[in-house]
């Protein structure tokens, strides 16, 4: 995949050997971490061993501070980091470092998270993590971090979008049914199709009971004008993953 101009990623990157997908969003709050892990959670439901990634996490002060998930009898909160939702969802036994190699308190842009720590966080260091994270599982479901022109780091510049381009794993788009959404969704595929990216879906998420003829329109226009696949996702109950639906695109969506 060709780097674009600015770009770190690494020019004619074909990815780094992992099986799995990408899941990104519009931008924050959009219901990322909601997709990624009804895919893992699915995934996990027909068999496979799921491996889940995020290459930072911020705004963790944001959070109660009462430990972590550590096993299917101890109760689980739905308000809690986006690595130890994915854990769960996963069933995986990955330590927070694998999950997530770089993590900070603020609730910022990556970047600036890193650089308030004095630190930076390097190309290098998440591709081996990620690679470690997928070695042992048939399918990595990795998460970015806000939307894709997120930087990671300035100096040199490494965008979310370079992250997914060097990973090389198709893209899910997460994006909100409401208002405004054909626009943002329609610029994240445009930016994703420049860096080479392969779309493989949309999911709009959460999607109401009873949609209005806004999200229903919503929903149709974004399949037209963008020339892809758009899925929806209900409202999930993080606390209840054998409540979670496990549909035809949470199973096929690596495939």
């Amino acid at each position: 995949m060709a780097a674009t101009a600015g770009s770190g990623a690494a020019p004619g990157s074909k990815g780094v050997g992992i099986e799995g997908v990408f899941v990104t969003g519009t931008g924050t709050e959009v219901g990322k971490t909601v997709v990624a892990a009804a895919i893992a959670h699915s995934l996990v439901a027909e068999g496979q061993r799921v491996a889940v990634f995020k290459p930072a996490v911020t705004g963790l002060d944001d959070y109660p501070a009462d430990g972590p998930e550590t096993g299917a009898g101890v109760a689980f909160s739905a308000h809690r980091p986006d690595h130890e939702v994915l854990r769960r969802a996963a069933g995986s036994q990955q330590r927070d470092e694998e999950i997530a190699p770089y993590r900070y308190g603020p609730p910022m842009s990556p970047h600036l998270a890193a650089a308030q720590a004095d630190e930076a966080i390097e190309r290098r260091r998440l591709l081996d993590a990620a690679r470690a994270a997928g070695a042992d599982a048939d399918v990595l479901v990795c998460e970015g971090v806000g939307g894709l022109l997120v930087p990671l780091s300035l100096d040199p510049p490494y965008l979310v979008r370079d992250f997914a381009a060097d990973l090389g794993l198709p893209l899910v788009v997460a994006a909100s049914p409401s208002l405004g959404t054909i626009n943002h969704t329609l610029l994240t595929l445009e930016a994703a199709r420049a860096a080479g990216l392969d779309v493989a879906a949309v999911v709009l998420t959460p999607w109401p009971e009873n949609p209005s003829p806004i999200e229903l329109s919503n929903r149709e226009t974004i399949a037209a004008l963008g020339q892809v696949e758009v899925e929806t996702l209900a409202t999930l109950d993080l606390s209840a993953p054998h409540t979670w639906p496990m549909g035809r695109l949470f199973r096929d969506i690596h495939g």
